[in-house]
């Protein structure tokens, strides 16, 4: 299907657009056995006089690519350009396509006009995009950071491969692949491909779903903080945590003067989170109920999350290093989920923040409305990443 966005434009302009500016129309084949594949750039950068002769990790992805007698790539069956690092959330629906004036698109397909999945099992799949299945040969190559698209760039500029692999995608299946960096001292680079499995699970609509993986670099932890960027929104989360963590969550409620942690969600035991950049398989998914606050309506709710990394062994109510410190040696990162992601709670500066778990969105007649949703948390070298899948909801009537 395509994205909604590009749908609804279709139906309703693509005439007037057509005739009016002279755009050509984007010819979308059908795909009979596809799969359906997301990537997501993971190599963080920050340009410094350590690193200024290192190619800055600004991709092209080619899917099936085709080779000049030099082995230069000329053309491709699929390509995914100006690839940049990924947000720190992707939202349930493709927010890249057509909103932002930029060159650079933060994850594959994002920007990208292509075809997107469909609604599988009610789950909403525009933000993946449709692969022939089978087995493919996939690269991605280092590219200057300017506007000029990868075929059109000097031949002496489109040789830099990073990635040299061949993958196969089952049909009707769903793959999130993440480039990384596996091994922070000798700065190794790879690839993991995950095969996700929420739409196939009997997950039910009144509970929010949330699953973590730790795919930060071998020996990213231990190293000396002089050697990482230390990226000061992940709080205490920006130099790394222990291989091995339990996690604790707590449910907080805005009230009108105050906020308040929910009776019986407080510093409750998740699961566990081990750092692996290697095994493929998808991790246990949690969850909480919707509307934990029993006196909300069963409509709306103002309920957030918190949540604790901690060493094992480690007590959320007795931890040495609540509330402020933020050098904690890896064995305690908080992270609040709050509101837009960008609403921090004072004196809680050593909190990573990322949007709420819960999507608040026009429904029905309701505005707002609270959804459930199936989440995944990734860290990668002291950087939190938030994905959020959700159900189709009944749009807005206005």
């Amino acid at each position: 299907m395509l994205r909604p966005r590009l749908r609804y434009i279709m139906l309703s302009a693509i005439a007037l657009v057509l005739l009016a500016s002279g755009c050509s129309k984007v010819d979308y084949k059908k795909i009979d056995s596809p799969a359906y594949l997301r990537v997501f750039n993971n190599l963080n950068y920050t340009i410094s006089l350590a690193n200024k002769d290192e190619p800055v990790p600004f991709l092209t992805m080619l899917i099936d690519p085709q080779t000049d007698k030099d082995g230069i790539p000329v053309s491709a069956a699929i390509k995914g350009d100006f690839l940049d690092q990924r947000d720190p959330y992707a939202p349930p629906y493709p927010s890249h396509a057509g909103t932002s004036t930029s060159y650079k698109n933060p994850e594959y397909p994002g920007k990208e006009n292509v075809l997107v999945g469909p609604v599988l099992n009610g789950f909403d799949l525009s933000s993946w995009a449709q692969i022939p299945s089978g087995r493919h040969r996939v690269l991605f190559l280092f590219r200057p950071v300017n506007n000029t698209p990868f075929f059109d760039l000097e031949p002496r500029l489109k040789h830099n491969i990073l990635i040299d692999t061949t993958l196969t995608l089952d049909t009707k299946e769903v793959y999130t692949l993440h480039i990384l960096q596996k091994d922070f001292a000798t700065k190794k680079n790879g690839i993991y491909l995950r095969k996700e499995n929420f739409h196939k699970l009997p997950l039910s609509d009144s509970m929010v779903y949330v699953n973590f993986y730790n795919m930060s670099a071998k020996g990213f932890q231990q190293a000396d903080n002089s050697l990482k960027t230390g990226y000061k929104k992940s709080g205490a989360l920006q130099n790394g945590i222990k291989d091995n963590m339990n996690i604790f969550y707590t449910l907080f409620k805005n009230e009108p003067s105050a906020i308040a942690p929910l009776p019986g969600y407080t510093q409750k035991f998740l699961g566990t989170i081990t750092r692996n950049s290697e095994v493929l398989e998808v991790t246990q998914y949690y969850s909480f109920p919707l509307f934990a606050d029993g006196a909300s309506d069963g409509i709306h709710t103002t309920i957030w999350q918190h949540l604790d990394f901690l060493q094992p062994g480690m007590d959320p109510a007795n931890n040495p290093y609540y509330p402020f410190e933020s050098n904690t040696d890896g064995n305690w990162a908080p992270v609040e989920c709050l509101l837009n992601g960008k609403t921090a709670i004072k004196g809680h500066d050593n909190s990573a923040l990322l949007p709420n778990m819960i999507v608040n969105i026009p429904s029905g007649i309701y505005n707002p409305r609270s959804f459930a949703t199936v989440n995944t948390i990734e860290i990668v070298n002291g950087n939190i990443y938030l994905t959020t899948v959700q159900r189709k909801y009944a749009p807005p009537i206005y």
